[in-house]
């Protein structure tokens, strides 16, 4: 099968997942607010971003290795992919096993945590139920990895979204018959659980060597290999866990653990966008895994910036979206008490939006395994991020924790990763890139503010408006980006994808 017929597989079911999980996982939000209530729901937040904390034990080791996965599968080397997932199996059981015990350590130390510790009953069980579900989320995961080195990602997609979509159905249940957190978060391990065993049954039926006993062990240049991609993912995984797990820890600790309930919401809807819009490229890193294994560096920067520009479209398109109508949309869902200040919606989505356009880059570089190159650059971004974030929490509350976060992204990432990528992936100069930066930044601040203009013209907060709001939103960007790139080398590329997508689909149903 073709990189492009895999990549779009793994699109097609992703969206079709994310189309089906999101409605499922705002439902069952505004579930969770509606029997449990705001301190829950803050709990909820900061022991997510606890035991995300904690995951940093898994030093990104599982990216190295299925890094070193990409060559030999493209080679149909089945032995050595054999003895990499044994070594592999090793390395997840030893932490999911670490992060069990880190776990129950922190357990009576968590009111240092927590401004105003909240009226949750069993506290401190319900964390040990969060390190649970962490922990064994290890265990028969790392077959996983193998499924989606091999360009299929979508098998564990359907899996995934499967899961999400009968435990959420199930907390809704329980959550109105029994208003019990401690049912919801058991049903969550469960579910977890399954999802592990059953997809690690569907490796074992896709790859049967898996169940034999690796015959061979792997040669010293793939294990010196690992190890210096593990190494450089050291400081790449602190960096991006202090970076985004520490904003809900920080808010916790110094403006109140209700803020992080706030504060939680517009970061569900953020990332269910993210979740959608980032299927696109989730589903084309093994591919372009494949082509660097395979083709030139010229053919891989040409790909690129294809690529590049389709971030542009898909997060300025929803950068817009996002500061017009995530308000009107809150106000709707669970209601305008749940607001946060315009001010710090704005700050909000260029968040969202800086973090989005780091996609491409980082898709190459996970691809390319380019991890060595910028191993410090995280380290600095979570001080950075800390430092400033806990500077400015007590006098600008949610809206300084955010600063904080930007200001780590634009003084590290923006610059690095393109530098690296640039230099030692496509050996190419880096003036374009930051060019057509520019421009298609411009030019989202521009349609943002004509859609902006646009949409204020429809008055009232009813769900009538809200929609007449979301077609303003839908049309004119993406009219305005049609106009500006219709002629363009990237846009016709991607046009004429479409077409014989849909040519190809006309012969089948014809035929």
């Amino acid at each position: 099968m073709s990189r492009t017929k895999n990549s779009l597989i793994n699109l097609s079911v992703a969206v079709v997942g994310e189309v089906v999980a999101v409605p499922i996982g705002f439902v069952a939000r505004m579930v969770f607010i509606r029997t449990l209530g705001a301190e829950y729901l803050g709990v909820n937040g900061l022991f997510t971003s606890i035991l995300t904390m904690l995951s940093l034990v898994e030093l990104g080791i599982g990216l190295a290795i299925v890094f070193s996965l990409y060559k030999p599968l493209a080679e149909n080397d089945t032995k050595k992919v054999q003895a990499i997932m044994q070594l592999y199996k090793k390395a997840y059981t030893i932490i999911g096993t670490v992060i069990a015990v880190l776990g129950i350590a922190m357990t009576p130390f968590l009111s240092f945590l927590i401004k105003d510790v909240p009226d949750v009953k069993n506290i401190r069980f319900i964390f040990l139920l969060f390190v649970i579900n962490s922990a064994i989320s290890y265990f028969y995961a790392y077959k996983q990895n193998l499924i989606i080195a091999d360009q299929r990602r979508y098998v564990v997609t359907i899996y995934r979204y499967a899961f999400f979509s009968i435990v959420n159905v199930l907390q809704i249940v329980f959550l109105y018959l029994t208003k019990d957190y401690v049912i919801f978060l058991v049903l969550r391990i469960v579910c977890t659980l399954l999802e592990n065993l059953l997809l690690a049954r569907s490796a074992d039926k896709l790859y049967p060597f898996l169940r034999q006993k690796a015959t061979e062990r792997l040669d010293s240049a793939t294990i010196q290999e690992i190890k210096k991609n593990t190494g450089a993912m050291v400081s790449q995984k602190i960096g991006e866990i202090v970076t985004n797990s520490t904003d809900n820890i920080v808010i916790a600790a110094m403006v109140g653990t209700i803020w992080v309930g706030l504060y939680s919401n517009y970061i569900l809807i953020t990332t269910a966008l993210n979740g959608i819009m980032g299927q696109f490229f989730t589903a084309i890193t093994a591919s372009v895994g494949n082509l660097g294994a395979t083709e030139s560096k010229e053919k891989l920067l040409a790909v690129f910036q294809k690529i590049q520009f389709a971030t542009f479209w898909i997060f300025g398109f929803s950068s817009i979206c996002l500061f017009c109508l995530i308000n009107p949309f809150i106000a709707l869902w669970v209601g305008n008490e749940y607001w946060l200040s315009m001010g710090t919606v704005l700050l909000l989505v260029i968040l969202f939006y800086i973090q989005g356009m780091r996609r491409a880059v980082l898709t190459f570089r996970e691809a390319l395994g380019l991890y060595w190159y910028d191993r410090y650059k995280p380290l600095f971004q979570g001080v950075i991020n800390l430092a400033i974030s806990v500077a400015l929490a007590p006098k600008l509350g949610i809206s300084g924790v955010i600063i904080g976060t930007v200001i780590s992204v634009l003084t590290t990432c923006f610059w690095i990763e393109p530098y690296f990528l640039y230099k030692k992936g496509f050996v190419a100069p880096l003036k374009s890139y930051y060019y057509k930066y520019a421009v298609y930044t411009a030019i989202t601040v521009v349609t943002g503010l004509a859609t902006g203009a646009s949409v204020g013209l429809i008055p009232g907060a009813t769900l009538a408006a809200f929609i007449g709001k979301s077609i303003v939103c839908l049309s004119v960007p993406n009219l305005i980006f049609l106009v500006m790139f219709y002629r363009t080398q990237e846009f016709r590329y991607f046009l004429l994808l479409a077409k014989n997508i849909v040519f190809k689909k006309a012969i089948k149903k014809v035929g």
